[in-house]
């Protein structure tokens, strides 16, 4: 995919952290670190996404019902 440049303003302690992963050899450069960082903030959010997805289809009521099925189990194990 194409790369295009861009200004980035950022806290001088958030550079020097990036300049120590590029000396360190981390990363090749600050662009990359960025990148990285960027693609990461995007699968986070997506994995966010699809979580909230996979809740809002979840039954309130049944869950709490298996909920109390697996403590009711619980007890029973433990009280043997």
């Amino acid at each position: 995919m194409p790369s295009v440049q861009i200004v980035v303003t950022i806290e001088d302690k958030l550079l020097r952290q990036v300049d120590r992963w590029v000396a360190s050899g981390e990363y090749p450069n600050r662009s990359r670190v960025v990148h990285e960082g960027l693609v990461s903030l995007r699968e986070k959010r997506a994995r966010g996404r699809r979580l909230l997805g996979e809740l809002s289809s979840l039954d309130p009521e049944e869950e709490r019902g298996l909920a109390e099925e697996a403590s009711r189990d619980e007890v029973h194990r433990t009280a043997r």
